[in-house]
């Protein structure tokens, strides 16, 4: 950004990029190395804490989004594949080419290619100051952040429809300690 700054201030001619889809869908993969030595893909587990801070507005002034970010803390896995931490998706992506209006005066209309799950799941480990808040409350807040916050592109915060998730009720909630 900054090479093409200065170039522009310099008045030279910029040619245009050729456009390789495919190269931009890969690169909108976040990869994670696994135990056994493949990789598969994941997905930065600070979303999924932003989307569960963010859900404290839907519950009015009980509890602050500050005292949240000191009260609810989600870990992921630091691999050699991707410097930070990410949580595992369970899902195979596919590529998705959309179409976005840029900024600036000219409002102009331009191409992305990115990854999306179709379906997918994660597994989050939360840890939180139980003094502060209670299991159930974590657990609204993680499921009103999946359905009115979401995580990645186009998700409902962004006015989108993409990025929505919620707490599988037919899966048991397991208590680490």
């Amino acid at each position: 950004a900054k090479r093409q700054m200065l170039e522009a201030q310099q008045g030279k001619k910029r040619l245009k990029e050729i456009r390789d889809p495919m190269a931009e869908y890969e690169a909108s993969l976040y990869r994670i190395a696994r135990e056994d030595g493949t990789t598969g893909y994941g997905f930065p587990v600070t979303a999924f804490k932003a989307a569960t801070i963010g859900a404290a507005r839907f519950y009015g002034k009980s509890i602050s989004m500050t005292q949240l970010r000191q009260f609810v803390f989600m870990s992921g896995r630091l691999t050699a594949a991707d410097p930070q931490q990410l949580v595992e998706i369970d899902g195979e992506p596919r590529m998705r080419e959309d179409v976005v209006r840029l900024g600036g005066p000219s409002r102009s209309a331009d191409l992305r290619y990115r990854a999306e799950f179709p379906t997918w799941s994660v597994t989050l480990q939360v840890t939180f100051v139980s003094t502060a808040l209670s299991q159930s409350s974590v657990l609204s807040l993680i499921d009103a952040g999946g359905l009115g916050i979401g995580v990645g592109e186009w998700r409902p915060e962004k006015k989108g429809e993409f990025g929505t998730y919620r707490i599988d009720p037919d899966r048991r909630v397991e208590i680490m300690r």
